[in-house]
């Protein structure tokens, strides 16, 4: 299935701006070969297919700016792109905008063990950011899927969160300033250390989240962290969502900040990952309703001896049917290629639609129990498959097609009408139809009708304000 979004007729790239924009990157650097573009038109999921004549890939700040200029000057649309790892579109090049790539910006510009930050440009990637931090005994708290490939600056244009929101927050919690080029090339030199700066508007946070609509982000300050010295990790058999709950507030009152992670899986997400994952095994004996990743990080030696006393009262209370601890890194790193096999094995039980919600903690077992009914109410023999961050109240509910009743596209022709009432139950419940995605095209039309009437147009007057003739990532957000 591909999704394709409303197309706006933008004026043909001339031979001689193409020149023009060249020069100003090199020519090694501006691509124009359909073989070579092809790999900056589509994305993981194959959602969207996009075009655009041209490719370039600044080296600095000053390039982007430059960049920036020329587009003001003759009203040509940009697409900012990281590692193009988004799940929404927002990176795609719909109408055949330029694209401008910011994976060779990916410097380390400062470590600074003293203050506990990390400069950094935006095309580095967050597996490197987590390196680079490791080796001075400090930790890069940002963890998800995709670290191998996505991009500093792309996790903040969208905000992303991860396995470590829980403990640390998401993307906007990590970073104390950014630098942003803007529409007309105007440099906002923002990369400060500072945790306390009373000096007016927080400027930084209208840039985190807005998927490159306002601006480009070139360059950031990231928070570090003291790195663990033990961690430890268990996956859990448990009856219920609600028993999940349970687990979670005991883990919480034990571990406090200590508790790092806190993943809730469906039975068929451990079934789907052992069928098709490469070396998959359930980690526990007998099969479970629901199972639960968890992860506690300890400046001490405590860790171990707090995981089993969560671990020891949740079976006391009838809480945790069985548990592993992981007995090695090795062990560790298995439990957790688990969780991160899921969306490909998923895509290898035929269509998929995904959701991307969050609900208050306290709503996500009502939220499972209503959205699964609603869900075969409307298309008997569809099998949720809900999995995610239940320690902050993100889940992915995503759904995969039945087993013979319809084609993967017959499935899928119904996206809209399984997002609408699934939408409702977590507007009902008080929740978000996005809460680590970013809105993209894929949600961009649902926007208007969950945000308040207000937001909405004081998001449209700081559009119209930082992008006046409309040239930043165009048709996405709003």
């Amino acid at each position: 299935m591909t999704i394709a979004p409303p197309k706006t007729a933008l004026p043909p790239l001339s031979p001689d701006l193409i020149a023009r924009f060249a020069a100003i990157v090199g020519d090694k650097y501006a691509v124009t070969d359909a073989s070579e573009l092809a790999q900056y038109l589509t994305e993981e999921r194959n959602l969207f297919h996009g075009r655009s004549p041209l490719v370039l890939r600044p080296a600095s700040t000053a390039e982007v700016s430059a960049i920036c200029k020329l587009a003001t000057e003759h009203r040509i649309a940009l697409v900012p792109q990281g590692g193009n790892t988004g799940l929404v579109g927002g990176q795609t090049p719909h109408n055949g905008e330029v694209v401008i790539s910011m994976r060779r910006m990916d410097k380390i510009r400062e470590i600074d063990t003293a203050s506990n930050t990390m400069t950094v440009e935006a095309g580095a990637v967050l597996q490197t950011v987590q390196r680079r931090a490791s080796e001075v005994d400090r930790l890069f708290p940002l963890s998800l899927a995709a670290e191998g490939s996505c991009t500093i600056g792309g996790n903040l244009s969208t905000n992303a969160g991860g396995t470590g929101a829980l403990t640390f927050g998401v993307a906007r919690d990590l970073a104390l300033g950014l630098e942003v080029v803007l529409a007309d090339g105007r440099i906002l030199s923002g990369l400060s250390k500072l945790k306390k700066d009373n000096t007016g508007y927080d400027l930084r946070n209208l840039f985190v989240g807005a998927e490159g609509t306002l601006g480009i982000i070139t360059a950031a300050v990231l928070k570090l962290f003291p790195r663990p010295r033990a961690v430890e990790t268990a996956f859990v058999g448990l009856t219920s969502p609600a028993d999940a709950l349970k687990l979670l507030a005991v883990s919480q009152a034990e571990a406090a900040g200590s508790l790092t992670s806190f993943e809730l899986l469906a039975e068929i997400c451990v079934d789907i990952c052992v069928k098709h994952g490469s070396d998959i095994r359930d980690p526990l004996q007998n099969r479970h309703p629901w199972y639960v990743l968890m992860e506690i990080s300890s400046s001490r030696d405590d860790a171990r001896a707090m995981l089993e006393a969560i671990l020891g009262r949740g079976m006391a209370d009838g809480i945790v049917e069985d548990a592993a601890i992981a007995a090695s890194l090795q062990q560790r790193a298995a439990f957790w290629k688990l969780r991160e096999t899921i969306p490909p094995a998923q895509k290898r039980e035929g269509g998929s639609i995904k959701h991307d919600i969050s609900v208050p903690v306290a709503a996500v077992p009502a939220f499972l129990a209503e959205a699964d009914a609603a869900v075969a109410k409307l298309v008997p023999g569809a099998r949720p498959v809900p999995f995610g961050h239940l320690g902050d109240g993100n889940i992915h509910y995503n759904i995969s097609q039945p087993v013979s009743r319809m084609t993967a596209q017959e499935f899928l022709d119904r996206w809209h009408e399984v997002n609408a009432v699934v939408f409702a139950i977590v507007l009902r419940m008080g929740g978000s139809i996005s809460a680590e995605h970013g809105i993209g095209v894929l949600k961009r039309d649902d926007l208007p009708d969950v945000k308040d009437r207000t937001a909405i147009e004081l998001m449209r007057g700081i559009k119209a304000l930082l992008d006046p003739l409309g040239i930043m990532n165009p048709g996405k957000v709003l």
